[in-house]
């Protein structure tokens, strides 16, 4: 990344991280939420067409991998999950079921979920596919490569597939962080 991003990068971070701080807004990693909690993002998720519909047993699963989230009081005001697949005896994390209170959007808030994320993440491999162009652009800001299907493997392309996770390359694309895309064409 050039050193202008990666320094503009960091100062957007860092006051999204200080609006946390002066509005009480606690960012944690979590590896278990109450049922409760799960069902009001399973709720949300199955409420916004900009989510994918996720039920509190696939949540509960996701949590376990680490999830990042804002809480205000005692209120998750935002939330990033990751999404484990195995593909050929390799783990590989898809960033899911981002979402930041209404409230609190304009504050980069959903930004720093997926700095959060991709920073943790960052010795694995880690994918996201997004449609909308903000999440794109914040892709790229964060360091990922936009890849396309043909330069992912056949087996990868096959299990994406099996996963239902093969996109219209039109609508959606894949983004792969470093350690994925130094190893992206040799996962067989």
């Amino acid at each position: 990344m050039n050193a202008i991003i990666d320094i503009e990068i960091d100062s957007v971070i860092k006051d999204a991280e200080s609006f946390c701080a002066e509005s009480g807004i606690e960012i944690k990693l979590v590896y278990k939420l109450s049922n409760r909690s799960l069902e009001i993002i399973s709720e949300r998720s199955k409420e916004l067409p900009t989510l994918y519909y996720v039920s509190v047993e696939m949540l509960k699963k996701r949590v376990e991998n680490g999830c990042f989230i804002l809480k205000k009081e005692d209120q998750i005001i935002g939330h990033i999950f990751v999404h484990e697949h195995e593909v050929k005896g390799h783990f590989v994390y898809e960033r899911s079921s981002l979402w930041v209170d209404n409230a609190y959007r304009n504050y980069n808030l959903g930004l720093l979920l997926m700095a959060r994320i991709t920073e943790f993440y960052s010795d694995t491999f880690l994918i996201s596919i997004a449609q909308t162009p903000k999440v794109h652009y914040y892709n790229e800001i964060l360091g990922m490569t936009h890849v396309t299907l043909s330069k992912m493997s056949v087996v990868l392309v096959q299990e994406l597939e099996k996963l239902g996770k093969l996109r219209d390359e039109l609508n959606f694309k894949y983004y792969v962080n470093a350690c994925f895309e130094a190893q992206i064409r040799e996962l067989k």
